[in-house]
């Protein structure tokens, strides 16, 4: 085979022809251009001498050489899920109470709401309907404030609130209030229609309740205080949302519709037991600490405080009473005296969910 002259030009060598194939093969293929022998070599962007090759004009192609990476592509770490805006850092446990009215906490939750208070625990307490009893947003005014006035009792503390109003994720609005300058303790207000002890409402209200949103008597229910209306799913979303913002190591409510203690009950305090019962109560890691409480039909059980933790409990009521035209007692005997609320004070009945004896 007869070698070509080393000092022979490659294009004479190889032919203009075939240098323009291998050059059109390597600027389609993206490889770096790299031209050896007599020539020596010359990668990308550096220019070869005269009348040999032309400099490319771009160096941003990659040289063969370069080695190509095996990894995987990195999977980008996906942002952690927002919080929903009930979300109120706890350091330690939390206690979670839902309830009809004003009131019910302290009438039939105590004396475990101001224990956990003591204990150092952050209590969060919730009230679905305004307890309006058909007489406007000014009463139901007046009821709030005698249940700030009865927390800051309970935690040794007079002292002013502050109020923020959250629209949670599920479109539930509510009005928070937490004492300045203690962050363990807050209660939220929804402003739904009072139901009436009838359950068929007031007129000032249109008859509407939760027993009749329940019931799909009616689609959606709005807040007295002007708040968005929302249906069933909303307000089952929203209790559960709470829960789960919240991570309460126990929840207290109503003893639910269906059980042995149900009938005799205020319809609001059933129907806020039952949408409890069927949202949160649905949840693995926290229906074990749900406790229904039974209500009215409580009187007619045996008396189960008496004593200190009696007196406690019965100062606390009196203390909400005074910003209550309806219902107003002077101390502790006048309190115990009055029909019906003395012997609920009396007593106090949660039932896990074991307990309910349900129908």
């Amino acid at each position: 085979m007869t070698r070509a002259d080393p000092r022979t030009p490659l294009r004479d060598r190889l032919g203009v022809g075939a240098l323009v194939a291998i050059l059109a093969v390597v600027l389609l293929t993206g490889a770096s251009i790299v031209v050896s022998g007599a020539l020596g070599f010359w990668p990308v962007g550096v220019a070869a001498p005269d009348g040999v090759l032309p400099t490319p004009s771009s160096t941003s192609v990659p040289t063969a050489t370069a080695p190509l990476s095996s990894a995987p592509a990195a999977t980008p770490t996906p942002p952690p899920a927002p919080l929903s805006p009930a979300a109120q850092p706890c350091d330690g446990e939390t206690l979670l109470s839902i309830w009809a009215h004003p009131d019910d906490d302290i009438i039939f939750g105590n004396p475990t709401i101001s224990g956990a208070i003591a204990a150092g625990h952050c209590v969060r307490t919730v009230f679905l309907t305004a307890g309006d009893a058909g007489k406007g947003i000014g009463y139901t005014h007046s009821r709030e404030l005698g249940i700030l006035r009865a927390y800051n009792h309970m935690r040794g503390v007079d002292g002013l609130w502050d109020s923020t109003v959250l629209t949670l994720d599920s479109g539930l609005r509510v009005d928070r209030l937490t004492p300045q300058g203690d962050g363990r303790i807050s209660v939220m207000f929804v402003r739904l229609p009072d139901g009436n002890i009838t359950g068929g409402g007031f007129g000032s209200t249109g008859h509407t309740t939760l027993s009749a949103l329940l019931d799909g008597g009616i689609g959606t229910l709005a807040p007295i205080d002007g708040g968005p209306a929302v249906d069933r799913g909303q307000l089952s979303a929203g209790l559960s949302e709470l829960a789960t913002a919240l991570q309460p190591s126990q929840i207290l409510t109503h003893v639910p519709r269906g059980s042995a203690y149900a009938p005799g009950d205020h319809p609001d305090h059933s129907a806020v037991g039952t949408l409890v019962r069927d949202s949160i109560g649905r949840d693995a890691t926290v229906a074990p600490g749900i406790r229904y409480f039974i209500g009215y039909p409580s009187r007619d059980l045996p008396q189960t405080l008496d004593g200190a933790v009696l007196d406690a409990k019965v100062e606390t009521y009196r203390i909400y009473t005074q910003q209550d035209e309806v219902v107003r007692c002077a101390d502790r005997d006048s309190c115990l005296r009055t029909p019906k609320f003395g012997d609920w004070l009396r007593r106090s009945y949660p039932l896990s969910e074991a307990e309910l004896r349900l129908s």
